[in-house]
């Protein structure tokens, strides 16, 4: 069995807390997710990382 692991920076997630598909573009310090949509322009940040669903993992 494999552990679940974070989203990182690349990968496609689904923000549950803000009802939203966006890429992860950032981690500052471990703590806050940086996150910007899938099409488009914006950004927001999330401090909660067991709320993003991993929906695809970008190849590292």
């Amino acid at each position: 069995m494999s552990a679940k692991r974070s989203p990182w920076v690349g990968d496609l997630i689904h923000d549950e807390d803000a009802d939203r598909r966006g890429i992860v573009t950032d981690v500052r310090g471990g703590a806050v997710w940086v996150l910007r949509p899938e099409y488009g322009v914006d950004q927001w940040t999330s401090e909660h990382p067991e709320r993003l669903t991993l929906l695809e993992s970008r190849q590292h």
